[in-house]
C-alpha cells in the first residue's frame, strides 16, 4: 500500500495538540483531559496535565471488560528451562490485583517507590502492573546488577520494597541474585523496609527473617482470600517509573516516565509505527531491564491488547541459532524486534540462515532492529534469510519510543541502507554543528529535536531538574539534545552515524566511526565489529577496527585484516588513516548488546577505567587488551 506518512507527519505539525488530542482518544481516562499541552510546565512543558487515569486499569482491566477476557496477555518461553505458558487478560489481572493488595499490606502506596530485581519471568511484570496500579513507582534494575550499582540505585530512588527472585538463568550457569541483593541492601544508606523474594525450583534464597516475604506464598494467600485492589487515579503527570540509563556510574541518572502521555505515544506506536492490531502476537526480544522492555514487552501491547512474548534466553546457544525463528513459528509472532547484535550472533553461528527453513513463518510479516546503529550487511542478510522487511529504528532510552523509523502501519516508505528512515510524528529532528547553527543535507553534525519532546518522552530526570537542564536542554537552547551524530539527507531521512563521542578527528578530518564499521561488516567473512578512534601524536587520532569473524571460515586472519584495511582506503578513502584491524573473538558489550566502545578506547588510549556495571562478561576486556598488546598498542 502507498504510505499515509508524509500526510500524517504534516497533519502533526499543523496541529500538534490536535493530532495529540486525537491520539489521546485511544486511552480511557478517569478525567479526561482539557489542556493537551502546557508549555509553562515542568522543564519544558507537560502533556495532558490535567489528565486523570491509570495505566495498570488500561493495559488489563478495560480489555477485559471489553471481552479481551480469555485472550492471551503473555506468552512466557523460556528456553533455559523448558517452560512454556500462557497467561489470558483474565488470570494477568487477577495475579495483579492480588499483588496490588500484598503492596498494600506492607504500607506501599501512591508515590512510594519499588525496585524491581528479576529475571525474565512472569512475576516481573505482574511486579510492574501491580505498582502502577496503586499508583507506586517502579524502578526495574537488571537482574544480576553487581551490588553496588543496585546500591546506588536503591540510594536514589529510596524505594520502601524490592521485588526480587532467588535466581536468574544464563545458558550454562545460574546466577544468584539473592545474595547480591542482601550485599546492595547493606552497602546502601537507605534500607527498603520489605522484600518479596520469588523462589525458583533450580535455587532457593535464604530469606532475611522479619524483611523477606515469599512471593509466591504472598499472592497465593491475597488470591485465596479474595483481596483486590482498585486501579488508583492518578494524574497524567505523575511519575509511572524510573528507569536508570545503563552503563551509569557514580551519581545514577534516572530517566522519568509519566502515566498519561506514555501510554498516548505507545498506544499509537503500536498500530501506527509497528502495525500490529489488537489480538496480534508481537515480540520484543530484549530484557525489562531496559526500556524495550518497559515500552515493548510490557506496556505497549498491553495497551493495545496484543499478546506480547516474554523470552527468557539468548538468540544462540538456547538450544542454537534458529531459536528465534522457533518463536516466531511456534507463537504466531506476525512482527518481532531485536538487537542487531542479535542478529550478529545468529549470523555469526549460522551464516548460511539454515535453520530458518526448519520453521514456518508464514505468519511473519517484519523484523525491527534497535539499539545498535544497524549496518546495511546485517540488514541484507535478514532479509534474504527471513522474506520480509527489516526495518531498522532509532530512538533513546530517554525517548521511551521511537524517534525514526519506517513505518510499517502507515505504509513503509522505500529502504535506505543504513538510515532509519524519517521522523515520526512528534519529533521535529534536525542537524546542528557545534556552535548551533543547522547544517545543510548530507552534512555531518549534532543531531537534536526541537523541543516540546512528544508526549511518551522523559519529562525530567528522577529528583534532578537541573542536570536534566544541564546535560539535555542547555547546550542547544530550544532543543533535545541526542548526543548521536548524523546527518538529514534532501528526502529527510535521518542517518544516524554514531554517538557525538564516537566522531573522531584525524588529522583535522571529522570522521564518523560508524561510517568505518559499515565497511568493515561488509566483507563477507566479517560477523561484527567496532571501530574507535585512538590517540596519536601525529593525526590526534586514527582508527582501529575489531572484528570478530563469521564461524565458518579458517582463513588466516591476517589476510581478512589487509583486506578489511583496503575496503575501508578504498571506499572512505586515505583520509580515514585506516590502518589497524584487529580480528578477536567477541566484542565486549552490555546486556543490552551495546558494544562498549569508550572502554575499549580507554583500554587502548592506556587511559584509566572502570569496569561497567552493565557488563556481559569482563573476561572480554582481557582478551581485547591481549589483541590490542600484541600489534603494540596500549602497552
Amino acid at each position: 500500500m502507498a504510505s499515509r506518512y508524509s500526510d500524517v507527519y504534516a497533519a502533526w505539525k499543523a496541529d500538534p495538540s490536535g493530532f495529540w488530542s486525537e491520539a489521546a482518544e485511544a486511552i480511557d481516562w478517569f478525567e479526561r483531559p482539557r489542556r493537551i499541552f502546557d508549555a509553562e510546565l515542568g522543564t519544558y512543558g507537560h502533556w495532558f496535565p490535567d489528565g486523570v487515569t491509570n495505566t495498570c486499569y488500561n493495559c488489563l482491566d478495560r480489555h477485559v471488560k471489553a471481552g479481551r477476557a480469555e485472550q492471551t496477555a503473555f506468552i512466557y518461553d523460556s528456553p533455559v528451562t523448558g517452560r512454556i505458558e500462557k497467561i489470558s487478560y483474565a488470570a494477568l489481572l487477577a495475579d495483579v490485583k492480588a499483588m496490588a493488595a500484598v503492596y498494600g499490606k506492607l504500607g506501599i502506596g501512591k508515590g512510594d517507590r519499588i525496585i524491581i530485581y528479576m529475571p525474565m519471568i512472569p512475576e516481573a511484570a505482574i511486579a510492574m502492573l501491580a505498582a502502577a496500579r496503586i499508583g507506586a513507582v517502579h524502578s526495574v534494575v537488571f537482574g544480576g546488577f553487581a551490588a553496588n550499582e543496585l546500591a546506588v540505585r536503591i540510594d536514589d530512588c529510596r524505594p520502601k520494597l524490592v521485588v526480587s527472585a532467588s535466581c536468574g538463568l544464563e545458558p550454562g550457569r545460574t546466577v544468584a541474585y539473592k545474595p547480591l541483593l542482601d550485599q546492595a541492601i547493606e552497602i546502601a544508606n537507605n534500607k527498603p523496609g520489605h522484600c518479596l523474594i520469588f523462589q525458583r525450583d533450580m535455587l532457593s534464597a535464604d530469606m532475611v527473617p522479619g524483611r523477606d516475604i515469599d512471593f509466591a506464598a504472598a499472592l497465593a494467600a491475597a488470591k485465596q482470600a479474595g483481596e483486590e485492589t482498585p486501579c488508583a487515579a492518578v494524574a497524567s503527570t505523575d511519575p509511572l517509573y524510573v528507569l536508570y540509563t545503563s552503563g551509569t556510574t557514580g551519581q545514577p541518572k534516572g530517566v522519568l516516565r509519566d502515566n498519561g502521555g506514555h501510554m498516548v505515544a505507545l498506544k499509537w506506536s503500536m498500530e501506527n509505527f509497528f502495525g500490529v492490531q489488537p489480538g496480534e502476537v508481537f515480540w520484543a526480544a530484549s530484557d525489562i531491564g531496559w526500556v524495550v522492555g518497559h515500552s515493548y514487552i510490557v506496556y505497549g501491547p498491553l495497551l493495545n491488547g496484543s499478546t506480547s512474548v516474554l523470552f527468557e534466553g539468548k538468540p544462540v546457544g538456547t538450544p542454537d541459532p534458529g531459536t528465534y525463528w522457533r518463536i516466531i513459528a511456534e507463537h504466531g509472532v506476525t512482527v518481532m524486534f531485536t538487537a542487531p547484535t542479535a542478529l550478529r550472533a545468529i549470523r555469526k553461528e549460522d551464516p548460511e540462515a539454515s535453520h530458518v527453513a526448519r520453521y514456518d513463518l508464514s505468519r511473519f510479516r517484519a523484523l525491527y532492529l534497535a539499539g545498535e546503529r544497524a549496518d546495511p550487511d546485517t540488514i541484507r542478510w535478514a532479509e534474504r534469510a527471513l522474506g520480509v522487511p527489516v526495518i531498522d529504528h532509532w530512538w533513546q532510552t530517554e525517548t521511551g519510543w521511537p524517534v525514526a523509523g519506517n513505518p510499517l502501519g502507515l505504509g513503509l516508505l522505500p529502504v535506505k541502507y543504513g538510515s532509519p528512515a524519517v521522523p515520526l510524528p512528534g519529533y521535529d529532528v534536525q542537524v546542528l554543528d557545534d556552535a548551533g547553527h543547522p547544517v545543510g543535507a548530507g552534512t555531518l553534525g549534532n543531531v537534536v529535536v526541537k523541543l516540546p519532546l512528544p508526549p511518551g518522552c522523559l519529562p525530567t530526570l528522577w529528583k534532578a531538574d537541573d542536570r536534566f537542564r544541564a546535560a539535555y536542554l542547555a547546550e542547544y537552547p530550544g532543543y533535545y539534545k541526542t548526543a548521536d551524530a548524523g546527518y538529514i539527507d534532501e528526502e529527510g531521512y535521518v542517518f544516524i552515524m554514531a554517538r557525538t563521542d564516537d566522531i573522531i578527528n584525524v588529522a583535522g578530518h571529522r570522521l564518523s566511526t560508524g561510517a568505518m564499521e559499515e565497511v568493515c561488516a561488509s566483507h563477507p567473512d566479517v560477523a561484527e565489529c567496532a571501530v574507535i578512534g585512538i590517540a596519536d601524536p601525529m593525526k590526534g587520532q586514527v582508527p582501529a577496527g575489531f572484528l570478530v569473524i563469521n564461524a565458518n571460515v579458517s582463513r588466516e586472519t591476517a589476510e581478512i585484516e589487509k583486506e578489511v584495511i583496503a575496503l575501508v582506503r578504498e571506499r572512505i578513502g586515505p583520509v580515514a588513516a585506516f590502518r589497524t584491524a584487529i580480528c578477536v573473538k567477541r566484542l565486549p558489550k552490555t546486556r543490552s548488546g551495546k558494544i562498549l566502545r569508550a572502554t575499549i578506547q580507554k583500554i587502548a588510549d592506556r587511559q584509566p577505567w572502570k569496569m561497567p556495571a552493565t557488563i556481559d562478561d569482563p573476561a572480554i576486556l582481557d582478551e581485547i587488551a591481549e589483541a590490542l598488546h600484541a600489534k603494540g598498542i596500549g602497552i
